[in-house]
Parts: structure tokens; sequence; C-alpha cells
């Protein structure tokens, strides 16, 4: 029996991570498994990579998908025929997918299938998404690095325009990744524990009221000169249409958002006449894993090994969970949930983790274990040695 393991949706810079888990503990318990190029696109055109006697070590620090992912839900009969033409060719009977939302869902469709067919197939979904909305489990692999990323980011962007405000930039604005939910842009508040952040987070979850947006940035900048400013792509005006969609969908089938930045700089512009200067992270956020989290790069790691686990002792049909035991000390425990429980669902921030822009204490003791640890990659030529397969 072989088993099967493949990446899918958004990458992380600890996706690897989940991969290396996977891989290792399959290899530990006899099982011959191989990787799935470019998620289930790549597996439809019958695109493998035999893992069992790969050399895996570098896949704890580097990011992005080592293996290539996708963006491809499976609702087409002849799609769902065709995979499972490949798994009994191929004898796939294992089969572990890296992802997010829509991942899961479709894990949960071919779970369903196999059973429909008789076909014996053991489906495990591993989490992932720096956007952290998967519900039922605490958070999610790749949060607490890009939560990481984006509260250093905001605090080093603050410091430069506290430096310049007085005759040049008085506002900055960064864009921060997040459809539905505000999980990583609330992350830019989080240097405030040092000193320094974000003083207004637009988040998903509040309905953006310009008016009084632009009142609460005219107060900031009075007080003290300055103002930074995060907002999740995925703001929304109170009638639920997002504040910068872009007027089109991805193969998911979601809205596709961009330069929501722009357009509240611009309203800045126009009403208050300051000068602004706009970021957008974009991959860098998700990709960064130069400053990742150690308690992240472990837990991904063992999300993977526990999705093998699972399979095992014939726990399959569910994704892994992380559940909290404590703040402090951190602790969590790992368990399943069904993955139709988890498949298109999102979860969304908590209204008592936010308040008003800011957010609230009950976050920062939810986020603070997530950060924490730095996991440097190796280093050569003065930079990153980040490796990759050839996978085409």
């Amino acid at each position: 029996m072989r088993a099967l393991y493949a990446q899918s949706g958004g990458v992380t810079s600890v996706i690897n991570a989940s991969a290396y888990g996977v891989i290792d503990e399959a290899r530990k318990n006899g099982l011959e498994i191989w990787v799935g190029i470019n998620g289930v696109t790549g597996i439809l055109k019958e695109r493998f990579l035999d893992a069992t006697e790969l050399d895996i070590e570098f896949l704890k620090h580097t990011p992005a998908g080592a293996f290539g992912s996708c963006r491809k839900k499976m609702k087409n009969e002849a799609d769902i025929q065709k995979l499972f033409d490949i798994f009994q060719k191929y004898n796939i009977r294992y089969f572990f997918y890296n992802g997010g939302n829509d991942s899961m869902d479709t894990a949960w469709r071919v779970q369903v299938e196999a059973q429909k067919r008789g076909y014996e197939l053991k489906v495990v979904g591993v989490p992932k998404t720096i956007d952290n909305d998967l519900p039922h489990t605490d958070h999610c692999p790749g949060y607490g690095s890009a939560a990481k990323y984006i509260a250093i980011a905001m605090m080093e962007a603050a410091l430069d325009l506290r430096s310049m405000w007085v005759d040049s930039t008085q506002v900055f604005v960064m864009e921060i990744m997040g459809r539905h939910a505000g999980w990583l842009a609330a992350a830019a508040g989080l240097g405030w524990l040092n000193g320094i952040g974000a003083d207004i987070i637009l988040l998903p979850e509040k309905p953006f009221d310009k008016d009084e947006f632009i009142a609460a940035v005219d107060r900031v900048v009075t007080k003290k000169g300055y103002c930074t400013i995060a907002v999740a792509e995925g703001l929304k005006y109170p009638d639920g249409f997002f504040v910068s969609d872009m007027g089109y969908t991805d193969s998911f089938g979601n809205r596709q958002l961009g330069g929501v930045g722009f357009t509240i700089a611009g309203m800045i512009r126009s009403e208050l006449g300051l000068k602004i200067h706009v970021a957008i992270p974009d991959y860098l956020q998700r990709s960064g894993r130069h400053i990742a989290s150690a308690t992240d790069v472990e837990e991904a790691e063992m999300c993977g090994r526990m999705a093998v686990r699972y399979a095992l002792e014939d726990n399959y049909g569910v994704m892994v969970t992380m559940e909290r035991v404590s703040d402090s000390p951190y602790q969590i425990r790992y368990s399943s949930v069904p993955l139709n429980l988890v498949a298109d669902q999102t979860k969304m921030l908590p209204k008592d983790y936010f308040d008003g822009y800011e957010i609230t204490e009950k976050f920062i003791r939810y986020a603070l274990p997530l950060i924490q640890g730095e996991p440097y990659p190796p280093y050569r030529n003065g930079l990153p040695d980040y490796r990759m397969f050839d996978i085409g």
C-alpha cells in the first residue's frame, strides 16, 4: 500500500515542516510515501515524486511549497473519476492533504467518493493557513510565523514614520492578507507590547465606516503627528461588499481582492490632505521564513506526524486539530475533527479580541505564545540557504 501527500492553497513559511512530519512519520512506520506535485492538479497529471528515500532535512527551514501547490476544487465528475483511476493504478491507500478551508473541502469530497465507490482510502487533512480561519482548531500552522512577520514589519515601519513625519509622510498604511477574517491584521497591534505598533487596525469583522475612520485618523495625527494603519484585504462595507473587490473570482470561486490599502489611502488624502505611504507585504508575509516562530515550526511538523498516526489508527476522514490547554504556560494537545465540519467553513476573529480599531488583552494572550522563538534557517553567503526540489 502506498501513501500520498500533497500541498494545496496559499503556501506558508512552515508548510514544508508539515511535509517533513508526514514523510518522516510515514517512513518510520514502513509506508511507501509519494508526493503529488502541485496538489490534485498534478496528481491528475500523474506527476509524483517518490519520497521514500528522499533527503528531506532542509524542508524544516525552507518556506513556500517545496512540492508545488494548486487552487483546484474537485467538483467535476470526470476529474473525480480520473483521480480514483489514478489512485487505483498506483495503489494509493492513504492520502494526506495539506491545506486550508477549500483544501479540506477537497479532502472531504475525496473521502466521501472513496466510500461511495467502496475503495479503501484513508484521507487525513493537515491544516495550514496564515489566515488562521479554520474552525474547530485553536490555531493553524502558518499563522504564528505570519503574525510575527506582520508585527515586526509594522513596528519597523512605525519607527521609520516616527522619524520622518515632521515634514514628510504622516500616514503609513499596510495592506494585510485576510479575506474574511482579521486574525493576521490584528497581529499588527502586537508590537505595542514593546512600545510601538499599529494605531488603527481595520478588520473584516468590523464594517467599514468612512466618516468614523477618517475622524479616527485625524485624532491620532492631531495627537502625535503621524498614524500607522493596518488594513485586512477583506475589509467590508456595512452592506457586505468588499472595499477592494477586483470584479472577478479565482479557481476556488473566491472574489479576488486587491488594493484596499490604496483605496483607504485615497480617502485619507482626499479628506485630510496628508502625505501617505502604502505597503503591501503580499507573498512576503506568508513566506517570511527568516523570522518564523519556533512554536509554529514545531507544531506544523507535529500536525504532519499526527496525520499519519491517525490514519494508521483508522482515524480518517478527519483534519488534525490543536486544542489549547493553557496560555501560561502555553500548552496544547492534538486531536481531530471530521473533515465535513471544516470544509468551506470560516472562523472569524471573536468580538472580544478587538475593541474599535484596537486589539484587546484577550487577543494578546491568545496570540503571544504563537509567535515565540526564532528558529533561524542556515545561512550561506550572508543569505538563507533555502533549497528546493526540481519539480519542473
